[in-house]
């Protein structure tokens, strides 16, 4: 299944029935979803930047650990919706969300299906 399928669901009258989790870990997926593709605008400069501060900060270097310096760069620089007010506007508004959601949400929930 890819991560634009759309998964049966049970709504009610105000929007998709999913368990807690379920909802907690999209949530997460868009925040990563809005972060990943930030990521793709940093400039040539700001990751050799960002690059140089994890070789000075850390014994482990290498593009995974780069990545996860730029991610948490740019999670102090972008303004994301709390929980609370994601969860108001996706129970409204579900199908708006399906693009950004990459399936990572898919992993470790009660609504895992096999494929």
């Amino acid at each position: 299944m890819t991560a634009h399928a759309r998964q049966p669901r049970s709504d009610g009258p105000d929007g998709p029935d999913e368990p807690p989790d379920v909802l907690r870990a999209k949530y997460l997926d868009y925040c990563s979803a809005q972060l990943a593709d930030l990521l793709l605008y940093l400039t040539p400069d700001e990751i050799f930047v960002l690059s140089e501060e994890v070789t000075m900060s850390s014994p482990r270097t290498g593009y995974d650990r780069i990545v996860e310096v730029a991610m948490a760069w740019l999670a102090e620089r972008v303004t994301l919706p709390p929980f609370e007010i994601w969860l108001d506007d996706y129970r409204r508004h579900p199908d708006r969300y399906e693009e950004y959601l990459m399936g990572f949400w898919r992993e470790g929930t009660a609504a895992e299906s096999p494929e």
